[in-house]
């Protein structure tokens, strides 16, 4: 087995996560940045490597094909879940998310360690890609298809445009036709671990999400997404992706329609 930290933070929190990670993490775990094993060529940060680069980082990290992942990170549950969706876009099922994260296990008094670990470089073999993921081609195309529903993980006053957007240079708004289940709401508050089945299920409905049809799960920069993306394949629902670029990429971009309110 195997146990990465995931943590991510926007630039606007003032929090260093490799720092965070080298004073306390859980014991032998390794840190899993996410704007490393990424795209090195797109404009934008942390955005889906392809199977080659995955792989290759995958293996530099000292994962190998035979070992179990599980990814945590220091706010409960944020950005392992990208992890996770990583690993299952790329065919590697052998993959699970620590649910309540780093919290939870210090609330539970257990054990950490500090340090920077140094692991052996190992050979890691990517699948068949699964298509859980969605560019803003397909999200454009399917505006007019409706396929799909688009569902936004951001804060209620981001996706209305009436709160300041952390990503410079984008507009205020969401994509049309989309609904908004902020990520957040799928949590428990006081330990930040999923919700039970029942009532993430009904999180879902009260939003508008018609859990018999599939799903393109959209945030700021694909990170929450996949939180949506999680919480539905615990709900047994795979007919879901991510748009990774998120409104960090279709916000930006003036030839792509928004909406507000």
């Amino acid at each position: 087995m195997a146990v990465v930290d995931a943590t991510f933070h926007l630039p606007e929190l003032e929090r260093d996560a490799r720092a965070e990670f080298i004073a306390c993490h859980i014991p032998g775990a390794i840190y899993f940045d996410i704007d490393e094993v990424a795209d090195p060529d797109h404009e934008l940060g942390h955005m889906l490597p392809d199977a080659k680069t995955f792989a290759e980082k995958i293996g530099a990290l000292g994962l190998g094909n035979d070992r179990r992942v599980i990814a945590y990170d220091s706010r409960g549950l944020y950005s392992a879940a990208r992890v996770w969706w990583m690993f299952r876009h790329y065919g590697y099922d052998n993959v699970a998310v620590l649910d309540g994260g780093l919290p939870k296990w210090l609330n539970q008094q257990r054990p950490t360690e500090s340090g920077w670990p140094q692991p052996a470089a190992a050979n890691f073999a990517a699948g068949a890609a699964r298509g859980l993921v969605r560019s803003w081609q397909d999200v454009k195309a399917n505006l007019a298809s409706r396929r799909a529903q688009l569902v936004d993980a951001r804060t209620p006053g981001r996706f209305q445009g009436s709160e300041p957007d952390p990503y410079p240079g984008v507009r205020a708004g969401h994509i049309p036709d989309s609904v908004n289940l902020y990520w957040s709401s799928l949590l428990d508050g006081k330990d930040r671990t999923l919700l039970a089945p029942e009532r993430l299920k009904q999180k879902f409905l009260d939003a508008g999400v018609d859990l018999g049809k599939p799903v393109i799960a959209s945030c700021g920069s694909g990170v929450t997404a996949c939180i949506l993306g999680l919480a539905m394949h615990s709900l047994g629902k795979d007919d879901w992706a991510v748009y990774d670029g998120s409104w960090d990429e279709w916000g930006r971009r003036a030839d792509l329609p928004i909406a507000s309110g």
